[in-house]
């Protein structure tokens, strides 16, 4: 019973040191940064610039506070003009979590009994491909640069953050190939992993309506760009197998009246207000 009374009146004394410790330090000598609802902290450097100098005895106090606080994940969004910081933060025991054109974010996880429950990295790229008919029912289709082997695809490419998927689409088509462009429906997508930068990739294929059909080549990605009959597209050669399918869904969907339309709505949550978009299925009779 002693002993354990000795451990507990040790345990308390050594609190009492540290929080004494804690008090010599002005207000400043610690980072701000921004509670969040999981009980962490991020720290802005842009915000909360500090000289290199002092860097690392801040941030010692700052961790020091922050375990006697209880606090779970620190985040640091590092500014590249303070990216001087990202060695101390290393040595201080953080990672690396995702990194923007400006920033890099770095985190340590505080709990000694607990396994970091964080969110991931984003790990999948966000792509959209068109289909485009003309009033020919001639489709557009594209040779880009930098392949290794000849081919003729479809005009497409990244969504850029917050882009919604049609509104990509449209400046994908009208940025390689000048064509402007109106939506009919979504046809499919596909899945796929290991692809750039060792992220998984969905690439969302659309049908859409030519609303002009001269062509003004991009000569920054697109080497050749022409309007193709459908059935010289289907037969050749140089098409690949999943977009021969992409016809074949596009030309089951116009027989059969179907659409799938991305509508989009507001949802209202407790704290907050979202628009998002989502997939309906409808009746369609296409005037292509």
């Amino acid at each position: 019973m002693k002993y354990y009374t000795k451990s507990i009146r040790n345990l308390f004394v050594s609190y009492c040191n540290y929080s004494s410790k804690l008090r010599t330090h002005e207000p400043h000598q610690f980072f701000v940064g921004e509670q969040d609802r999981f009980n962490g902290v991020t720290i802005n450097t842009a915000k909360e610039n500090c000289d290199k100098t002092c860097f690392s005895q801040r941030l010692e106090a700052s961790i020091g506070k922050w375990i006697s606080e209880r606090k779970r994940c620190i985040w640091f969004k590092v500014n590249i003009k303070d990216a001087s910081y990202v060695p101390i933060l290393a040595d201080k025991g953080f990672n690396f979590h995702h990194a923007r054109d400006n920033f890099v974010m770095m985190f340590k996880w505080l709990p000694n009994d607990s396994e970091p429950n964080l969110p991931p990295a984003s790990h999948t790229n966000l792509g959209v491909g068109a289909l485009v008919f003309n009033s020919k029912n001639q489709l557009l289709a594209i040779s880009e640069k930098h392949y290794e082997y000849a081919h003729w695809k479809l005009p497409g490419g990244y969504v850029e953050r917050g882009e919604d998927i049609i509104d990509a689409a449209k400046r994908e088509v009208k940025e390689e190939t000048g064509v402007n462009t109106s939506f009919l429906s979504l046809l499919t997508f596909r899945h796929q992993h290991n692809m750039m930068f060792g992220n998984s990739d969905i690439y969302i294929l659309l049908m859409m309506k030519a609303l002009s059909e001269n062509i003004i080549l991009s000569h920054r990605e697109v080497q050749d760009c022409k309007w193709m009959e459908v059935e010289e597209y289907v037969n050749h050669p140089h098409v690949h197998q999943f977009n021969r399918l992409i016809i074949q869904k596009a030309n089951n969907y116009i027989k059969k009246n179907l659409k799938l339309d991305l509508e989009k709505t507001t949802v209202k949550w407790a704290q907050f207000t979202r628009e998002m978009t989502y997939l309906s299925v409808n009746d369609c009779d296409y005037n292509i």
